[in-house]
């Protein structure tokens, strides 16, 4: 699987740490920035950067980190057909893949460590979406999208 990652300023040490956690377990890692921990930029680009990528098939899914997660989070999640979930931990992680069908994962590196972000992915990309009634559900969130789109 291909998979592209995006962060701000605040996280460029936690996405090199886990773009070699995931390429070590096998999976392609693209990085669409930022690289200088010493320049501030703007989490919305890059989270508009992943999830365009996804959009245009460069990549299956995505990570995303600024200093929350919610940001960025939120920034990808105005392309359409985009599921990005912030999650902290584990379970939720596997949850919003089996039950959501997220895309992108989103993740804070003041809010999780290394170890547990590791663990976190993990779940994240090991999990399958379940379909069934929750097919269902991620259509109906697709509607509400559809209804509002411009």
């Amino acid at each position: 699987m291909k998979i592209g990652f995006g962060c701000d300023h605040t996280a460029i040490e936690l996405k090199r740490i886990l773009m070699e956690h995931l390429q070590n377990r096998g999976f392609e890692c693209v990085d669409y920035g930022a690289s200088d921990p010493n320049v501030r930029v703007n989490y919305p680009e890059f989270g508009l950067k992943v999830a365009e990528a996804i959009k245009s098939n460069e990549v299956e899914k995505g990570v995303l980190i600024c200093g929350t997660g919610v940001g960025i989070s939120l920034a990808a999640n105005k392309v359409p057909g985009i599921r990005a979930a912030v999650c902290s931990e584990p379970y939720t992680a596997k949850l919003t893949v089996e039950h959501n069908d997220a895309n992108i994962i989103a993740m804070g590196a003041r809010v999780v460590g290394s170890e547990l972000a590791k663990m976190i992915v993990d779940s994240f990309f090991d999990a399958k979406f379940e379909g069934g009634r929750h097919a269902d559900r991620v259509r109906m969130i697709s509607d509400i999208e559809e209804k509002y789109r411009r």
